[in-house]
């Protein structure tokens, strides 16, 4: 299958394994974009939408579903993101703001890819590219060790997976190569407010 060449300018992706700081990137580039005095919509994959509500009742065990069940549960959650004629991305681009989300297409292919197979995840999500992919790079034990906290373990949490995740989200990036997308990797080591700086500069430029 090819790579989608279709690029949706002013929209940012922000990925990375579960405890990375993602969220936390979200919220701190949104403040300091619209402290410049930018329009800006954050948003989530799965979305804030009736479909993406079903899929969080999945990923906390509450609602069990097959694993390609919930790869096209995700896919279209992810339509609905996209084309949502009253709140979806394109609308919120075209109304001329920034889209910042927290996850796209990349997370589907790290993590449905487990057990579904990373070519019939991909063939379901043959969606228009971001312009910035922004790629946190952590260890699983650093993000393992953030995550200790939580109340609710996740369908993906776990050490025994996450290198095989982190294999899955090089082989996506790799998937995208010469697609038009610009990757910005980040060293998730560094402090918030560094990180941040960072992806401030890259999409500037």
């Amino acid at each position: 299958m090819e790579a989608s060449s279709e690029i949706i300018r002013n929209f940012i992706v922000l990925e990375g394994l579960d405890g990375s700081g993602t969220t936390t990137q979200l919220n701190m580039l949104t403040e300091r974009l619209r402290l410049q005095g930018r329009r800006v919509f954050p948003t989530c994959e799965p979305s804030p939408m009736p479909s993406g509500k079903l899929i969080r009742r999945v990923l906390e065990r509450e609602i069990t579903v097959e694993p390609e069940t919930l790869a096209r549960l995700f896919s279209a959650d992810r339509h609905e993101h996209l084309y949502n004629k009253s709140d979806g991305i394109l609308k919120h681009i075209h109304s001329g703001e920034i889209v910042i989300s927290d996850r796209y297409l990349f997370s589907s292919l790290a993590y449905q890819s487990l057990d579904c197979g990373f070519d019939f995840v991909r063939s379901l999500n043959n969606y228009p590219l971001p312009e910035y992919l922004v790629y946190v790079d952590l260890s699983p034990e650093v993000c393992r060790q953030r995550m200790s906290g939580r109340e609710i373990e996740e369908l993906f949490d776990g050490n025994s997976i996450q290198d095989r995740i982190i294999e899955n989200y090089e082989r996506g990036i790799a998937a995208f190569i010469g697609s038009g997308m610009k990757l910005v990797r980040i060293d998730g080591t560094k402090t918030p407010e560094q990180i941040c700086t960072e992806i401030l500069d890259a999409v500037s430029r």
